[in-house]
This record gives C-alpha cells, sequence and structure tokens, in this order.
C-alpha cells in the first residue's frame, strides 16, 4: 500500500504523539480556570485517545501504515505490566480485611458475567450486530472493554491483540468505556460525600478504615524516595528484562501449542501475544515478594504509566472517529454492563454491612484502574488514595486473566 499521509516517517509520528501527549498532561494540571473547567468535563484519557485519531483521520498520518503501534505493543505494553504488576502487595491487600477483598473480586466478577448478558440483550435490540464475525464482531470488540474494566489500558490492549479485534468494533469499546465509565465514577464520588450517612443505615464497621488511614500514611512516609539515575535504570532493567525473556518464552509456546496442539486455539493458547502477556504478569507476580517490589518508591509505575500512554497514543491513531457516530446502540451495551455491576456491587455490600468506602474504591479499582481509583479512594480520606493504587495493581494483575474468561463466555454467547 502506497503511504499518501502527510507524515510518513515513523519518527516524526512518534514526536507529534509526544507533543499531544504532553499538551494534555500540561492543561489537565493548570491551575488556570478553562482549562479545570474543561476537564471536568472531558477526561485526559479519552483526549489521549482522540487527538491523535484527527491525526489519522484527516490523514496527517496514515495509523495501518505506522509501525508505532507495533512497537508500543510488544515493547512498552510488556514492561509496562511488569512495572505496574511488581508492586502488588499481596500481604497489605489481605490486611485490608475480607470485606474489601470481597468487594473487589465481587466486582470483577460483575464485569464478567455483565457483558455476556449485555451482549444477551442487545441480540434482542439489533439482532442483525451479533451475527457479525471477523475482526469487528461485536464480541471481540466487548472483550476488550473487559480487560480495560477489570484492569487498565495495558489489558485492554492485550486484549486487543488475543482477540484480534478490528479497528473499527475498537474506536467504538474505546469511547463506551471512557464515557460509561466515568458516567458511573461520578455516581462514586456523589455517594462518597454521603458515606457517614450510608455506613450508618447499612450498619457497617468502618473502624478498620481507620486503622488502615494510619498504616498507609506510616509506610510512604518510610519508604517514598527521589529517583536516583539508579533508581531509573533499574527500573528499565527490570521492566525490559523480563520484556525479552517473555518475548524468548512466547517465540517457544505459541507454536509449541500451534504445532502440538492445534485445538487450543480457541483458547489463545496458540498466540505469542497471549503468551507473551501472560508471562510477563506471572513473572511480575512473583517479583512482587523480593526486593525488586521496592522499585516502586522510586516511581516504578509512573514509568510504567509514560509507557502506558504512549501506546494509548499509538492505539488513537488507528481510530476512526466517524465510526462513533454511527453505532450509537452500543453505548446501550455499556450502559447494562455497567448496570449488571454496580448492582451486584450495592447487593453484596449490603449483606455482608461493608462499608462504602470498600464497594467504591473495589468497583473503581475494577472499572478505572490505577487512574482514577485514587481519586475515589482520595473522596474519602487523602490518605486512602494509595489503597487505591494498591486494589488497582491487583486488577492488573488479574485483568489479563478473567478478561480472557470473560472473552471465552462472550464467544460462546454470540
Amino acid at each position: 500500500m502506497e503511504n499518501t499521509a502527510l507524515v510518513t516517517n515513523d519518527a516524526t509520528a512518534l514526536g507529534l504523539l509526544a507533543v499531544i501527549l504532553g499538551f494534555v498532561f500540561y492543561t489537565n494540571s493548570s491551575p488556570h480556570p478553562f482549562w479545570q473547567k474543561f476537564y471536568r468535563f472531558v477526561p485526559a484519557l479519552l483526549l489521549c485517545y482522540f487527538l491523535p485519531s484527527l491525526l489519522n483521520s484527516f490523514g496527517i498520518v496514515d495509523g495501518d501504515l505506522s509501525k508505532l503501534y507495533y512497537v508500543a505493543s510488544r515493547y512498552l505494553l510488556p514492561a509496562c505490566l511488569v512495572l505496574l504488576i511488581i508492586s502488588v502487595d499481596l500481604k497489605a491487600i489481605l490486611g485490608l480485611g475480607p470485606k474489601a477483598i470481597i468487594m473487589f473480586l465481587t466486582g470483577t466478577f460483575g464485569i464478567v458475567i455483565g457483558g455476556p448478558i449485555a451482549l444477551f440483550v442487545l441480540s434482542f435490540i439489533a439482532p442483525e450486530s451479533i451475527g457479525v464475525d471477523g475482526p469487528n464482531a461485536v464480541w471481540r470488540g466487548m472483550t476488550t472493554l473487559a480487560g480495560s474494566w477489570i484492569g487498565g489500558g495495558a489489558n485492554q490492549a492485550a486484549m486487543k491483540e488475543i482477540y484480534e479485534v478490528g479497528g473499527d468494533i475498537f474506536s467504538v469499546m474505546i469511547t463506551v468505556d471512557v464515557i460509561v465509565a466515568n458516567i458511573w465514577m461520578a455516581v462514586l464520588l456523589f455517594m462518597a460525600s454521603k458515606a457517614k450517612q450510608i455506613d450508618a443505615k447499612t450498619g457497617a464497621d468502618t473502624s478498620a478504615i481507620e486503622r488502615l488511614k494510619k498504616r498507609v500514611e506510616q509506610y510512604h512516609a518510610d519508604h517514598a524516595r527521589i529517583p536516583s539515575l539508579r533508581d531509573i535504570m533499574l527500573i528499565v532493567a527490570v521492566g525490559f528484562g523480563i520484556t525479552g525473556f517473555a518475548h524468548f518464552a512466547a517465540d517457544f509456546l505459541g507454536p509449541f501449542f500451534a504445532e502440538n496442539y492445534p485445538e487450543t486455539r480457541d483458547y489463545s493458547l496458540t498466540s505469542k501475544f497471549f503468551w507473551l502477556v501472560v508471562t510477563v504478569t506471572t513473572i511480575g507476580l512473583v517479583l512482587s515478594f523480593s526486593p525488586i517490589k521496592h522499585l516502586e518508591a522510586a516511581g516504578a509505575s509512573k514509568v510504567a504509566s509514560a509507557f502506558l500512554y504512549i501506546l494509548v497514543a499509538t492505539i488513537g491513531l488507528h481510530m476512526d472517529v466517524t465510526k462513533i457516530v454511527e453505532t450509537p446502540v452500543y453505548f446501550i451495551v455499556g450502559i447494562v454492563w455497567m448496570i449488571v455491576h454496580a448492582s451486584l456491587m450495592l447487593l453484596v455490600a449490603k449483606l455482608i454491612r461493608a462499608p462504602l468506602f470498600y464497594m467504591a474504591v473495589g468497583s473503581q479499582a475494577n472499572v478505572g484502574g490505577a487512574a482514577s481509583a485514587p481519586v475515589v479512594a482520595a473522596a474519602f480520606h487523602p490518605a486512602l488514595a494509595p489503597v487505591g493504587v494498591l486494589l488497582a495493581v491487583f486488577g492488573y494483575a488479574v485483568g489479563t486473566y478473567m478478561a480472557w474468561l470473560c472473552g471465552q463466555i462472550l464467544q460462546v454467547v454470540a
């Protein structure tokens, strides 16, 4: 194919994406009243997808011919997953008490079953869309939504590759993801402002949260530090070193299953990318029990987030914004899906008398991830923001596995 775009050099295209990301983050933290009002209604994450999509939509960069997404998804995504997962402190999460874990896992379960239920509802509203097969099948696009709502952007991108999701349905699901998730987050923030009244009515015991506040404050006071060059180089070594090993393992495991067990293709076991993601996730979990986890104190997750947003921007290059207005029916899928998740969360919280904090943060750790879970947690108390990160990073760890399971169920329903 001949590249007729204005910019044909990927180095130049990467520079444009970097400038766009810099602009979004600079204005998002600006004290100027205009930007504060703007980002109150327009999520920064949506801009990170949307602005690069304009480069593709107006012919400035040809996203289909650019190699930036391939490089980002194969090199930056695995490193991102490793650096996010090594900071998982399973002992600290268990220390939150069983109710916090129950609410988080309830949220995950709600996403896993909510997707198939939403797809079933869609079969009555728009049955013609269910029968579509190929890369742009609805169920394939919904797997990316499951990845995002259980884990985060990295898991979403992983599902896109594992289930070979087409660009058209993916661009629609990205918008459904951001808009529906932000509506639910607004509801959670409103509920947080009424936490004392709600907890009093449900009879929830909040004493554990008070102890948690002190423990979290003490941990960060003891461990946080300004990263040195040594810290940064170790972060890079861990991220890309494990990525390299995971590629080595995937190059063996994918062809091995394809040649000896071809029937496992339906379970993605013949996919090199599947083994790449599973390998880095597993190694990251193992390393979370080692001293390497202390790289988080030097900013490992911040480096991972930088990788993630570059990946987000390269995904945006494949978006066609005109597809969004053509398929409003898919917003119904997202809304039904979120209603199932929210209803299950509220029901279980009432049954076990869990504090609203556990319900809200457990839900947002699934749906919003590390970017927004601390926002909801901080709405209860600023010292609790790291708890949102802790649970959200746990979501990154289980996101790939659970989203893959959801994808298998969606495939059966379709």
